[in-house]
């Protein structure tokens, strides 16, 4: 359910952009959300329908654009891709590396009338 907050956040932060822009309509909001950020796509959506009513986002497109995750190495330091959950480093085999990308969400752009 934390979707409801992260959304609301979203929304009034686009408001607050489009506002400044004099801006008539937000036609399209392009997020950035990290594979291991917990967000789920339809649920977001579902609350942005909701809570943009009556707003000058009502109507407007979402666009998701997936991040995956990556790890750094604590052993050898070498950066790679999670693949299929698996948190092995590749180039040494040591387990549990700093996740470096992959828990983002944010709003990258708008698009406005």
């Amino acid at each position: 359910m934390h979707e409801l907050a992260v959304t609301q956040s979203m929304l009034d932060l686009a408001l607050e952009y489009a506002g400044r822009a004099g801006a008539q309509r937000i036609t399209r909001i392009n997020l950035v959300v990290g594979e291991l950020s917990g967000i789920v796509d339809d649920c977001v959506q579902f609350y942005f329908d909701f809570v943009s009513k009556g707003t000058l986002a009502e109507g407007a497109q979402l666009a998701f654009e997936r991040q995956p995750a990556r790890l750094r190495c604590r052993a050898c330091g070498h950066e790679f891709a999670l693949q299929d959950g698996n948190w092995a480093c590749p180039v040494c085999q040591a387990q549990g590396g700093e996740i470096i990308a992959g828990r983002e969400f944010y709003m990258e752009s708008i698009e406005v009338e």
